[in-house]
């Protein structure tokens, strides 16, 4: 015979609630390893090196107060800067830079190849930022074909091909164009303190007020700052649009995918 089934089951003892789960202090790296990009530092680090020797030997021919005021010079300065600080951090994996850093870098670098080749490259006499062309003749044409042509476009292939996408912001344009709108105040600061028909008073023709007065100037600068947020805007767009080149994904034992954070 069974037992019988008792009329009443004796109360069991309660369950103590489950414990409140304390957020984990553990950083995702714990978790998923930093991926390290050394052949990204390196060409990043090439690309400042081949910026850096072309403004040396602009620097070397010409008067350094005069080749140093020129924007072309200046933007591929900031790049050089820009590029060799974010060698470090991929060859590291550590977080990028500041988007707002890298845009305004690829921004300017854009700006001067845009600028030399639609607007410098037909005039008489030929554009020179050492202001005396012909006299070291293949030694310019090669820093002004590195400044002008080929980092512009080594910092846009890094831009598009090694650098995470969606990082850029609309609210960053106007900012962006804080530096151009500095460097007219200079160039007609600077026309201002040197004498009447000293050479070179204006470094770039559609800014030479002697020429064209200060009112056709203005006029250039006003389509000029239209067309760079017009520019900005573009690489803002395009950097929410393409894809991201460099992601990578790990897949545990588990079956489940793991992704690391993109800074």
């Amino acid at each position: 015979m069974t037992a019988p089934i008792p009329r009443d089951i004796p109360d069991l003892p309660a369950i103590p609630g489950m414990p409140a789960l304390i957020p984990s202090a553990v950083p995702a790296t714990a978790v998923v390893a930093p991926t390290r990009h050394p052949w990204t530092a390196i060409y990043r680090l090439l690309v400042a090196a081949a910026a850096a020797a072309a403004v040396a030997v602009e620097v070397i021919l010409g008067t350094p107060a005069h080749v140093l005021s020129h924007c072309a010079i200046q933007s591929n300065i900031l790049l050089a800067l820009v590029l060799t600080l974010s060698a470090r951090r991929a060859r590291t994996a550590r977080r990028p830079l500041p988007s707002a850093v890298t845009g305004a870098s690829v921004l300017y670098i854009t700006i001067t190849a845009l600028v030399y080749h639609l607007l410098l490259t037909q005039t008489t006499p030929p554009f020179s930022i050492t202001g005396a062309p012909g006299t070291h003749t293949v030694w310019q044409a090669l820093a002004g074909q590195i400044l002008h042509t080929a980092t512009p476009i080594a910092a846009l292939l890094d831009w598009l091909l090694l650098t995470a996408p969606d990082r850029l912001h609309l609210r960053q344009a106007v900012p962006w164009l804080l530096y151009p709108l500095a460097y007219l105040a200079f160039s007609f600061t600077r026309g201002e303190l040197l004498p009447p028909g000293a050479p070179d008073r204006y470094l770039y023709p559609f800014l030479d007020v002697d020429q064209h007065g200060y009112k056709h100037v203005l006029g250039n600068a006003l389509l000029l700052g239209l067309s760079f947020y017009a520019l900005a805007v573009f690489l803002v767009a395009l950097d929410h649009a393409r894809p991201n080149p460099i992601r990578r994904h790990s897949r545990t034992k588990t079956g489940f995918r793991l992704q690391p954070p993109v800074g």
